[in-house]
């Protein structure tokens, strides 16, 4: 049933496809059902013994997200399937899809 609505997405490939898949009513409610099953904690965090959740917001940004295990341009038909997804804190998800970069100093020299 679900791949059928899913196929409405087929191709994740353009960012305005994308975007109108995670502004779907749909997709909120499936979002909410993720975090829900995963009481609201990035289950990478909680594999080292960390505890992340919504409760720890920095620069009031959402402090959880939902990510496809396996990403929706590779996989369409897995768009709405819960053992694709799971519930990630912002840093987490930024490692897996190697989004942050290293901060280098402006000055190598000491500071006096």
């Amino acid at each position: 049933m679900h791949d059928a609505l899913a196929n409405r997405y087929n191709n994740f490939e353009s960012y305005k496809d994308r975007k109108s898949f995670y502004l779907s009513r749909r997709w909120r409610r499936f979002r909410h059902e993720v975090l829900r099953r995963d009481h609201y904690e990035c289950v990478e965090c909680n594999k080292h013994g960390r505890l992340t959740t919504d409760l720890k917001l920095h620069n009031n940004r959402r402090g959880l997200e939902v990510d496809h295990i396996i990403e929706l341009e590779k996989r369409p038909d897995l768009a709405y399937d819960m053992n694709n997804l799971q519930t990630l804190c912002v840093n987490c998800h930024n490692k897996k899809h190697n989004r942050f970069q290293k901060s280098e100093k402006k000055f190598k020299d000491e500071k006096w």
